[in-house]
């Protein structure tokens, strides 16, 4: 049996399937199954994966468009290898990644490694993306409590050993978005969590057919996957903790629409203000708001 499976999903992405299925040929790792999930795709994937097909490692699933979710869950059902490791179709592996992630899972308690990452855009050029927030930084040991704030894993770095599935469950197949959250949430409540400070994923931004375009979806789904985890574990994570999540969700949100529609960045901030009354974040931003929404209004009678 091979020790890692790789579950490539695929839908309408064959302009880069052969740059992510080399990127996994050639790593120094070769102990490994692909195993190609085609979720429907309307393009010409069949043609691009058939000199591929000549490698007895790699199988090639088809199946009729059923979402992201159902696509993954197909990969693991099939697998064989006692680690899983994911790749996204339009994503690109460091060739010494599977090599540096694995040596790792000596602990029996480690569930998932992870990598940092490089960002590159539709044509592969390298983009600078930075994020200030202490939630997004890499974590390591028991992550719950970081990782209930914000999803800090790069999804096609993760490695994850098959038995966590076995107790955890697989994706969630009625999330629409952010179903790897949900996974690592739940997997981290019973698994040790480590990274490799390196970046062996170069992950593909800015390209049409990118799911984490659709922020309104997203953020339902963000509040579907805390309140069914604080409904499943009420207490395993402290009131203030809690607190603090919510206003932190509330507040990235009503700054990301302060700048575009100052009557939703509101309501985002007076959600953050019913968590925590005193939280001086929330206020400095519902007066910018305010502030805003005035000159606005100001602006419009005088045109």
């Amino acid at each position: 049996m091979p020790k890692i499976s790789v579950v490539i999903t695929c839908y309408n992405y064959a302009h880069y399937l052969a740059g992510c299925l080399d990127s996994v040929l050639s790593q120094t790792f070769q102990d490994f199954e692909i195993i190609v999930v085609n979720d429907g795709s309307t393009d010409n994937t069949d043609e691009v994966i058939s000199p591929y097909l000549d490698d007895s490692r790699i199988r090639y699933l088809k199946q009729t468009n059923a979402g992201q979710a159902n696509a993954k869950n197909t990969g693991i059902r099939n697998a064989e290898g006692d680690f899983i490791a994911f790749l996204d179709a339009d994503d690109i592996w460091n060739t010494t990644k599977l090599d540096k992630q694995i040596s790792l899972f000596s602990n029996p308690q480690v569930g998932v490694v992870y990598s940092i990452t490089r960002y590159i855009d539709e044509q592969g050029n390298e983009v600078s993306f930075q994020s200030d927030s202490k939630y997004l930084a890499p974590q390591t040991g028991k992550v719950t409590e970081f990782l209930f704030f914000d999803n800090f894993i790069p999804f096609s770095s993760s490695v994850v050993r098959r038995e966590c599935f076995d107790r955890v469950g697989v994706f969630d197949e009625s999330i629409k978005m952010g179903i790897d959250w949900d996974l690592w949430l739940r997997i981290s409540v019973h698994y040790l969590f480590r990274f490799v400070d390196e970046p062996l994923l170069l992950y593909r931004i800015g390209h049409v057919g990118q799911m984490s375009k659709n922020l309104e979806v997203r953020q339902a789904c963000t509040d579907r996957i805390m309140s069914n985890f604080l409904e499943k574990h009420p207490v395993l994570l402290s009131r203030k903790v809690v607190r603090k999540a919510k206003v932190y969700t509330q507040v990235n949100r009503g700054y990301y629409f302060r700048s575009i529609n100052t009557d939703k960045a509101l309501v985002h901030y007076i959600k953050a203000l019913k968590a925590d009354p005193f939280n001086l974040i929330s206020w400095i931003g519902l007066i910018k708001t305010v502030g805003i929404g005035a000159i606005n209004i100001f602006s419009k009678r005088h045109v």
